[in-house]
């Protein structure tokens, strides 16, 4: 191997590490958000139920941590612009969630013979990764790939910069 062809196969590496390290980063900070967005939930609904009934209480609740969780997640998850049409296709990632964890649940109770103040628990870990795809396919646009050390925020070229709902 000529040096030339060692330094192209060393930077191919470094690269490889950088984005296996950008990519583990974006996984935690997604599960960040998944656990403020369920504290930001679990809080509206405990402040909203001695007001109305508790459906509309757990409906508002729900609702308002959607909202926060889409901003959490473009802004500090995916660092990506906000835009109008995310912002309607996001709920999907919460039936996505939902349907993940519906099946699981249905299928760790019934199938696996788990204790169903278990299952739920167990179904809400499966689903991560369902919602984590579901979630950067919609927020994060497509043709930018991972974050790489390319252009940074504040260059004009970087779809993952965040800026106001567009």
């Amino acid at each position: 191997m000529e040096p030339t062809d060692a330094a192209a196969a060393a930077d191919d590496a470094g690269h490889a590490r950088n984005a296996r390290r950008a990519r583990l980063a974006e996984i935690f900070r997604f599960a960040l958000v998944g656990g403020v967005n369920t504290g930001t939930f679990f809080g509206c609904y405990l402040l909203l139920h001695p007001w109305m009934p508790y459906f509309a209480a757990y409906s508002l609740a729900f609702l308002l941590s959607m909202i926060g969780s889409f901003f959490l997640n473009t802004y500090f998850t995916y660092r990506t612009r906000p835009t109008w049409k995310k912002f309607a296709l996001f709920p999907l990632t919460n039936v996505t969630n939902y349907l993940v964890q519906s099946v699981g649940l249905y299928a760790l109770v019934t199938w696996a013979g788990m204790d169903d103040r278990i299952a739920p628990l167990v179904a809400a870990v499966v689903a991560i990764p369902f919602t984590y795809l579901i979630s950067q396919r919609i927020l994060v646009p497509r043709g930018t790939g991972r974050p790489s050390a390319g252009p940074g925020p504040g260059s004009e070229t970087d779809e993952r910069q965040p800026s106001r709902l567009a």
